[in-house]
């Protein structure tokens, strides 16, 4: 009887090249998602300081912002004139609340979901407010940190009389 020497030597280099496959570096995703919790908090602070120089770095170099209604802000020198603009609207404030961070298991892509409201003091002196959802989809650098590649915000509500001060609010943002 002939002894079949293939078939163990097949079955150890099919081993080798099965484990070799799945050996990519594991990611962390909880130390991710404390990541980007921790520069979305800080994204935040400088937002609501309305420091430019501290919030732009958030945004990637080819970052798009995508809002109801305006056209999209695309690029850094588009975006900084954009919150450049934000920042100095008379009663402007910014808020949000990030609810969900999810890290694809690659670990260098991610989104958020949350809310946020952008007020702002309208041409008769009242504030104007608007409710939105938001969601962040992130880029790992090749630093390690976290950046906004696409800033989504679309209403909270369903259109009507109480999304009127958001219109305006866009509007005199795009401008």
């Amino acid at each position: 009887m002939r002894r079949n020497v293939v078939s163990p030597v097949c079955a150890a280099v099919f081993a080798v090249i099965m484990a070799g496959c799945s050996m990519q570096p594991r990611v962390n995703v909880a130390l991710e998602k404390a990541a980007i919790r921790l520069a979305d908090a800080n994204w935040l602070a400088a937002s609501q300081a309305r420091d430019l120089e501290r919030t732009l770095p958030f945004w990637s170099d080819d970052a798009t912002i995508l809002g109801p209604d305006a056209p999209p802000v695309a690029g850094k020198d588009a975006i900084r004139k954009y919150v450049a603009g934000a920042f100095a609207t008379p009663g402007f404030s910014i808020i949000w609340t990030t609810e969900k961070i999810e890290v694809a298991q690659s670990g260098d892509l991610a989104y958020s979901t949350g809310t946020d409201r952008i007020s702002m003091t309208g041409p008769d002196g009242k504030t104007i407010s608007s409710d939105n959802r938001a969601v962040v989809i992130w880029k790992k650098q090749a630093d390690g940190s976290w950046r906004c590649i696409v800033d989504v915000m679309t209403p909270a509500e369903a259109r009507g009389a109480k999304l009127t001060g958001e219109f305006a609010v866009r509007e005199a943002l795009v401008k």
